[in-house]
Order: C-alpha cells, then structure tokens, then sequence
C-alpha cells in the first residue's frame, strides 16, 4: 500500500472503553509513521489510557454531545478516520476535515458525502479486533505492521508503584501475582466464579510460596474481594478501588503473572507485556481478542466457543483446573 504522504494533519476519533480505544493504537501507531501530526480525539475518561504515546502529536477529548461545540473551534484536518456508530462524531470530522473514513454501519448511511470513504463493516468474528480497526487505515494506504498494542508507564509512575508496593510490605523480591475477576458490570456475563478464583489463588500460593497475591478491580470490586482476603489473609492485598487508572497500570506492570477476564485491565496487561492467562466469553472469541505477539499469555476460550457454538453456559465452564494447568505453563516457561 501506498503511504500517507498527502496528509501531513490528520485526526482520529475513537470514543470507546479502555479496551477497544486500546485496539485501535496499532493504527494509530502506523498513521504517525506515514503521515505529519497525528490528533487523536478520545472519550475524556479514556484519554488516560493513550497518554505518554510518542505517536500521538495532540490528544484531546469528546463525545457526542461535545461534537457541535468543538467543531466551532476546531483547526482544519486533511484526513479524519471515525471509529465508532454514532452520527454526531461522523459529522463532527465531516465538518472539520477534507476527506473521511468511518466503517459503513446503518447509523451513518445518508451521512457519507463525496469527500468520505465508506469501509464495508466485517462480518461479527471474523478477524482479530486489531486486524478490524486497521481496516480504516488501510483504506488510507496506510499498512499496519506492528499489531502490539500500546501503553506507556511513566518513570514517575514506576517509582510510584514501587513506593505502594513498600507501604503494603511488599518487597520488590515477592513474586507477585494479580487477579481480575470482575468485568464492567454491564458486562458481568464474561465474569468467572469468585469462588473458582478463591480456588485458583489456594493452589497458586501452594505451588508457590514465595508469591504474593493482588486482587484488582475497580473501587466496585473492592468489597466483593473481601471474601479472597478473608480466606487468603496476608498472603493477598486488595488493590481493587484504592488507585487511578495510571497508578492501576502502573503496579499491573509490576507482575509476575495476570489473570483475569475479558476486560480492560486486561488489554492494559497485554500491551505491557505481562504474563498472563485470559478468559473469555463464548460472544467474545480470545483468539480475536488475546494480545497479538505476546509470548506469553494463553487465552482461554470458552467451551462454547470450542464447540461452534457462539453462545453457552456461564462462564465456569471453564473448570479451575483449566486455568491452574494455563497458569503453571506460564508461570514454567
């Protein structure tokens, strides 16, 4: 393909949650490599999760309700690339640059004009969610090569981590392993049994003792865990609702080992690198949604998806013994 020399300022819209604003940073990785300034334009409670990205000229936040006001005020862009259904964002880049990519959905049609590229939407399940969102570059002549996502922890967040790690009497010699139960509650069918977790986290700290465990979620999660601690006790610190997003990032990099269900810490792990073992959802296939070029995490896909079927059982189809022999591969290699 073709590079993107003709635009030397281009914008790009994704407002999305922590995981799927996550996906598209490949794309934005490439667009950088084959354009001038890159704006990215995220939802403001995402803008964390791209900060500190070398290939990002100017971040900044929107949402639908935001659109019309920025467009009043917003410079001029050579090319926009809209992520997303909703027809505010699509017309917010109509009006503030020359040409437009979006993905066909139904909410948009009417709206493509003759400066937009109108990039037929993938079947459901079909590609890797990195390989979907670079659909839109492409159709730029841009080519994504690098599918790694991509996240920054700051030298200042390091050291933060390291000093919360102290005050919770963690030496940095502790073999530390997280676990993430709970997705976003609108998603709660992807969560696996709190006591298949409890069960895991018993044969974890057998195996091994020089391990210490942090239970991680957000500040919802936090009482919930108090069965874990209470059963577990100074082998395990609750982390869950205690930290920002930052700071949460910050001590996921610290690892020895993650796991956890499909949710957004769970793409922050996978493009820090850490080690980890991931379950997902039937509706949700690991195998498009897993880190791409990540040595070592193993996906853990859902005995529905298995079998064919796109939708199952609960999620402790997945048996603990599943994801004790995932983690002992991990953690052996």
């Amino acid at each position: 393909m073709t590079a993107l020399g003709p635009y030397p300022a281009v914008l790009v819209v994704v407002v999305a949650r922590i995981g799927d604003t996550l996906l598209v940073t490949p794309a934005l990785r490439a667009l950088k490599q084959s354009s001038g300034r890159l704006t990215v334009l995220a939802h403001p409670k995402r803008l964390e999760v791209l900060r500190n990205l070398s290939f990002i000229d100017d971040l900044g936040g929107i949402t639908k309700n935001t659109a019309w006001l920025k467009a009043l005020i917003s410079p001029r862009y050579d090319l926009a690339v809209c992520y997303g259904r909703e027809p505010a964002l699509f017309r917010y880049c109509a009006r503030t640059a020359d040409q437009v990519i979006a993905f066909d959905y139904p909410e948009l049609r009417g709206l493509f004009g003759k400066a937009a590229t109108r990039v037929p939407v993938p079947p459901e399940s079909s590609m890797h969610a990195v390989d979907e969102r670079s659909l839109l570059v492409e159709a730029a002549g841009v080519s994504v090569e690098n599918k790694r996502l991509a996240y920054v922890v700051t030298p200042g967040e390091r050291t933060f981590a390291g000093r919360w790690l102290a005050r919770n009497g963690r030496a940095d010699k502790d073999l530390l392993i997280g676990l993430h139960p709970f997705s976003f509650p609108t998603k709660s069918h992807r969560n696996w049994p709190l006591e298949n977790f409890l069960e895991l986290a018993v044969k974890i700290v057998g195996q091994y003792p020089a391990c210490h465990i942090l239970l991680l979620g957000d500040a919802s999660a936090r009482k919930r865990l108090a069965v874990l601690k209470e059963a577990l006790q100074e082998r395990c610190t609750i982390a869950a609702g205690a930290l920002t997003l930052r700071q949460y990032s910050a001590l996921l990099e610290r690892l020895s080992l993650y796991v956890g269900v499909d949710t957004g810490p769970t793409h922050i792990a996978g493009a820090l690198g850490v080690p980890m073992v991931a379950l997902y959802h039937p509706a949700y296939l690991g195998r498009y949604l897993m880190p791409i070029g990540h040595p070592r995490c193993v996906a853990l896909e859902h005995p529905a998806t298995l079998s064919g079927v796109s939708r199952g059982d609960g999620m402790e189809l997945i048996t603990v013994d599943q994801v004790w022999n995932a983690v002992r591969r991990v953690m052996d290699t």
